[in-house]
């Protein structure tokens, strides 16, 4: 019995991963039964669950490798647009496109780790910065980019290719929909959901594994770290390999949603707001993570614009951000979500006492 009790214990984050991705799953149809608004609350969770993967490399990379970074928008964009030059140029289905993006954005990763091998801190979040910098400028400079009139696909993700399976489905709305390849919107939607899900449970897994142990003594104390017998410079790279990997991951499921890039969209603000999500959500957590990515791209599009008066106000979104972060920073710097687990122990541990007094 313990032992299945172990289990349980040990699988549950995994349970409230895929129960999240019910709830985000299901939540558009909850809201006010009209096409404009089930639209507009697809369009919105979709901004999030893209940038929350990101946010989920960050964290690896800024909450449990200690390393500065201003550079995620970049890679998003590298993503975004190896994507559309894959889709478009070579015609290649969505799966091979998102392998590839992930491990070309996983090389430059090495790359810039090595580049900034001998960096720290601030210094190190100004390397990278410019290196975000460099490539939107090759964005805008060379044609396979096509300048700023960015990159657009003609359609949804194809799975498998033009005509994959033919001998397996001829016709009907399985076939036209799924097994040959072609999604609609809605599928999309839910396509992203489960790269979302799986990321979480990634993110989770290193977390718990001997790398996330790593990077945490060497966050902690690299001197510390090292006479532990932790390779700093090795796991350094591997901080970076694995958050540019995301990025790269956030960049391709964009691109499968939205099907248009531009050079403009993965400037310095991307960035702000993907170090702001962990900062006001909480590093070293992954729902902390969660919850600051939904902070900074659900809360003001979906709350704070209908309500009266505050939502008429220019620019409320980024000043709504801007004063999550400072409030944050000033009373609560571990995150919201911390203070969240501190309250709902304090609240179960009274039936808890109950319990055991009866």
């Amino acid at each position: 019995m313990q032992k299945i009790f172990s289990t349980i214990k040990s699988t549950r984050p995994y349970l409230d991963y895929c129960i999240f991705g019910l709830i985000l799953a299901t939540a558009p149809w909850f809201v006010e039964n009209t096409q404009w608004f089930l639209f507009a609350w697809i369009t919105t969770i979709s901004t999030f669950i893209v940038y929350a993967i990101a946010c989920l490399g960050k964290n690896i990379l800024m909450g449990y490798g200690g390393l500065a970074s201003l550079g995620t928008a970049g890679f998003i964009g590298v993503g975004a647009y190896m994507s559309a030059i894959l889709t478009i140029d070579l015609g290649w289905s969505f799966f091979p496109v998102f392998i590839t993006t992930v491990l070309f954005t996983m090389l430059l990763g090495v790359i810039v780790g090595l580049l900034a091998s001998r960096v720290e801190g601030f210094f190190l979040a100004i390397a990278t910065l410019v290196i975000a910098e460099i490539f939107r400028t090759i964005f805008t400079q060379w044609e396979i980019f096509n300048g700023f009139r960015g990159r657009q696909v003609p359609r949804f993700p194809h799975l498998l290719g033009e005509g994959a399976n033919e001998s397996i489905a001829p016709g009907g709305l399985l076939y036209d929909s799924f097994l040959h390849g072609t999604l609609t919107r809605n599928q999309t939607y839910f396509l992203l959901i489960i790269f979302l899900v799986l990321a979480m449970m990634l993110t989770y897994r290193i977390f718990k594994s001997s790398t996330g142990r790593a990077l945490s003594a060497m966050s902690g104390s690299q001197s510390a770290a090292t006479a532990m017998g932790v390779n700093i410079f090795r796991y350094r790279i591997l901080a970076f390999t694995i958050a540019t990997g995301f990025a790269g991951a956030s960049g391709a499921l964009f691109m499968a949603f939205f099907t248009i890039t531009m050079p403009d969209q993965w400037g310095l603000i991307i960035s702000l707001f993907i170090f702001g999500a962990g900062v006001i959500g909480g590093l070293r957590s992954v729902a902390g993570t969660i919850l600051g990515a939904a902070i900074v791209w659900l809360v003001p599009q979906l709350i704070l614009v209908n309500l009266p008066v505050i939502g008429d106000i220019n620019g409320m979104p980024f000043l709504f951000k801007g004063l999550m972060i400072i409030v944050v920073v000033l009373f609560s710097p571990a995150g919201l979500i911390y203070i969240f687990w501190k309250y709902w122990y304090k609240f179960t541990g009274l039936f808890r006492r109950k319990g055991g007094e009866a």
